[in-house]
């Protein structure tokens, strides 16, 4: 089990039993409270049960595949690259502000980063509103698309 939650519309944290991990968009950090402070840029890591894959995109900013248990999520902001959206890949959850994102990956899970409102008027969804997205396992999200606003 692992949670999602958001301070700001640049910020993604994943928390599970062994670590809590601040994800930056607009500084393209990552921390998590290690010795040698925040990691730039891309790369591959794994830190406690999450492994993280930072991926370089066109415009030189980095989003990142993040593997928690069997669970694919996908942090990549308002990215619309389509070389780099091809590059994350499968992600069971997205956390984006980008419709044509959710489009082209087709997630399970949407977290709204940034414009809500716009999102789901253009996806024809109603977002449910959580303090914290609790995720159990990949069978335990839903079968069809939703969108999760982080309040």
């Amino acid at each position: 089990m692992f949670e999602i939650e958001s301070h700001s519309p640049d910020e993604v944290i994943v928390s599970t039993k062994k670590a809590s991990i601040k994800f930056n968009l607009a500084e393209e950090t990552i921390d998590a409270k290690l010795e040698v402070g925040k990691i730039e840029g891309p790369g591959e890591f794994e830190i406690g049960d999450v492994a993280i894959l930072g991926i370089a995109t066109e415009s030189g900013k980095t989003i990142y595949d993040v593997l928690v248990g069997n669970v694919h999520i996908g942090i990549i902001g308002g990215i619309e690259e389509a070389i780099t959206l091809d590059e994350l890949g499968v992600a069971d959850i997205l956390c984006t502000s980008s419709v044509r994102a959710v489009r082209e990956i087709e997630p399970k899970l949407v977290v709204a980063m940034g414009n809500v409102d716009g999102m789901v008027t253009e996806l024809k969804l109603a977002p449910r509103a959580e303090k914290k997205l609790k995720v159990k396992n990949k069978e335990a999200l839903p079968p069809v698309l939703e969108v999760v606003a982080l309040v």
